[in-house]
């Protein structure tokens, strides 16, 4: 059958507003049987990283669906808006940077396609709210069976915009990683994965020191909070994959004073504690 049954939504618009909510009407009038879940609407303000991220880890996990995603620093300017199918899904939302890792996680874009027919907008458009009166009606519209190349012109897939990649190194006994994220536990999620402290020759069991600057934590790297006591620092790999680091019982960004983007240096500990890192 055409279409999809399920919208899945992703935005940094909060809740104080109406703005989400406005758009679950603008789908449910065009495709009034189709389901919505949403992903969160507490994407760090136009921050598109986190929200590409947060969607990537995401939309394995959900049925196959048109994946609405508005992160949009660049609303009302020349930046396009697409279509991207991936993996038996549509992603829509603007050409930022924003869908492709979730793409990517879905077995790859396949295809993309302009946003560019307004037969499938909802006028008058807004120059600053394009999820109301493009992305939202769009992706409602796919749901209702609306083929993705009848949205307008096909992209070449090496058009589309990409994010930069993260700076991960890897060494003898070390992991250096930018922040990916924070989650609302503060455990800090780096950007470097598990093959990662593979090839490092780091694993579960090892002692190690956490490096933000010139402070350095020692820590455990192990499976799981309880591996380590109350209020110890553990590293360990998330159910996303990715190397992460938390406190048991704590918050690890708040007691490591680290934020998105800072870099981290994962060394495995020798018999004291260096006085410098190379």
């Amino acid at each position: 059958m055409a279409g999809y049954e399920w919208v899945s939504f992703t935005t940094d618009y909060g809740e104080a507003d109406g703005f989400a909510a406005v758009c679950h009407g603008v789908i449910a009038r065009i495709a009034p049987a189709v389901r919505v879940i949403d992903v969160t609407h507490q994407v760090p303000p136009q921050d598109v990283r986190r929200g590409a991220g947060v969607l990537a880890q995401t939309v394995p996990w959900l049925p196959p669906a048109a994946h609405l995603a508005v992160v949009d620093p660049g609303v009302g300017t020349d930046r396009r808006g697409i279509c991207v199918v991936a993996g038996g899904s549509v992603l829509v939302g603007p050409d930022n940077g924003l869908l492709l890792p979730a793409a990517a996680a879905l077995g790859g874009v396949t295809a993309a396609y302009d946003l560019a027919d307004p037969v499938y907008w909802l006028p008058p458009i807004s120059a600053t709210f394009h999820g109301r009166d493009v992305f939202a009606p769009v992706a409602a519209h796919l749901c209702a069976g609306v083929r993705p190349a009848e949205l307008g012109p096909e992209l070449p897939v090496d058009a589309l915009v990409r994010l930069p990649a993260p700076a991960v190194t890897v060494g003898v006994g070390k992991v250096t990683a930018e922040v990916r994220s924070v989650d609302s536990f503060g455990n800090v999620q780096l950007a470097a994965a598990a093959a990662d402290l593979t090839a490092a020759g780091i694993s579960t069991g090892d002692r190690a020191f956490v490096h933000i600057g010139p402070a350095a934590r020692p820590a455990l790297v192990a499976s799981t909070f309880g591996d380590v006591g109350l209020g110890e620092l553990v590293v360990y790999v998330d159910a996303a994959g990715y190397i992460a680091i938390a406190v048991n019982g704590g918050n690890a960004a708040a007691a490591l004073d680290i934020r998105d983007r800072d870099s981290v240096l994962l060394l495995a500990r020798p018999s004291r504690p260096p006085s410098i890192v190379d």
